[in-house]
């Protein structure tokens, strides 16, 4: 039975590996592509862009690894029944559930790993996605250049007339209007310091005027340093069981995310006897349609998902995980059991 059980697991991991890299590869450039789109808001470099998706290398292998495996697991039973080799199983005495045992492993191992997956790993690779988002876009906000249009600095009207090789800038004039008072700053040197995020503009050897309708000031500097932080929408990493525990977002995306995902864990092991079911066949009495009913218990079993969410909640795991498992063991017992 080992030896047996060997033989069923070595065809399926090579139809695993052959099937999964070219989906791996779809995948990655479809998410490549929703990268290269940030280019149009962001500048990055290469080695950012491999980092940005290394963070969502995560995403990309809990999307393919159960598709891979209710594939290449159906695949592998139905080249060993057009070899005739599952039906000479059948006849030295082998129930179809010593298949279904066969890969209940491989299926528990997989769900294992991709509810460790989304419940550990992926919150802290969203997380640092999120964020090194938000700081390239609030970077980007601050590309100073010298030109005859005006650039922001915070609150301020920021003018530069030269810049150096060096970056710094000469001829500064920045403005700031309140209500009841202006502001006016004239420098003839000036530098942008980005210190962990602070933004401090240093100017030197300037005049700083202020007036109003009851007074007017004026100021002559050596060194002035005018501080901007700036706007990053920075999330405070949590440890994943409070990222989970935590109130912030059930009411929706979050919710979402672990009703979608945690039935997506479970993918494997509800599909067991549909692996089954559809791979194995007689070759000489049927002609197999396994193509299609691959393609549609996936796309039904996702728009089901979907569909259920919105009328059940929280309770749409248990309704279609054991909706899904009892139907596909019903076909199971109707398609496999009563012929073999």
């Amino acid at each position: 039975m080992k030896r047996l059980r060997k033989y069923i697991l070595t065809n399926f991991s090579s139809l695993f590996i052959s099937i999964f890299l070219p989906l791996f590869s779809i995948a990655s450039v479809i998410f490549l592509i929703k990268l290269a789109a940030y280019t149009a808001i962001i500048q990055l470099t290469i080695l950012e862009m491999t980092k940005l998706y290394i963070f969502i290398l995560p995403q990309i292998l809990f999307y393919t690894l159960p598709i891979t495996f209710f594939v290449a697991a159906t695949l592998s039973l139905f080249k060993l029944s057009n070899d005739n080799e599952i039906i000479v199983l059948f006849a030295l005495g082998i129930k179809p559930f010593f298949i279904v045992r066969t890969f209940f492993r491989p299926a528990l191992l997989l769900s294992f790993i991709l509810f460790f997956n989304f419940l550990i790993i992926d919150p802290h690779a969203t997380v640092l996605f999120k964020n090194f988002i938000s700081y390239k876009k609030s970077e980007a906000k601050f590309n100073l250049s010298a030109s005859e249009f005006g650039n922001s600095f915070g609150d301020w009207l920021l003018y530069l007339g030269k810049k150096n090789q060096d970056g710094s800038f000469e001829k500064v004039f920045l403005f700031n209007k309140k209500q009841k008072e202006e502001i006016l700053i004239a420098a003839k040197k000036a530098i942008v310091i980005n210190d962990a995020g602070i933004l401090r503009l240093k100017l030197t050897d300037g005049q700083g005027y202020s007036y109003s309708t009851e007074k007017f000031s004026q100021i002559d500097f050596t060194t002035m340093l005018i501080n901007d932080t700036m706007k990053t929408d920075l999330i405070n990493y949590k440890k994943p069981l409070e990222y989970w525990l935590s109130k912030e977002g059930w009411d929706g995306r979050k919710k979402h995310l672990f009703i979608r995902n945690t039935l997506m864990s479970l993918f494997p092991l509800v599909t067991l006897f549909l692996i089954v079911t559809f791979g194995v066949v007689q070759v000489r009495h049927q002609k197999s349609k396994i193509y299609l009913f691959l393609f549609l218990t996936i796309l039904l079993y996702y728009s089901t998902l979907l569909t259920v969410e919105k009328y059940f909640g929280f309770y749409t795991i248990a309704v279609i995980s054991i909706g899904w498992f009892i139907t596909s063991y019903l076909l199971y017992r109707r398609i496999i059991v009563r012929k073999f």
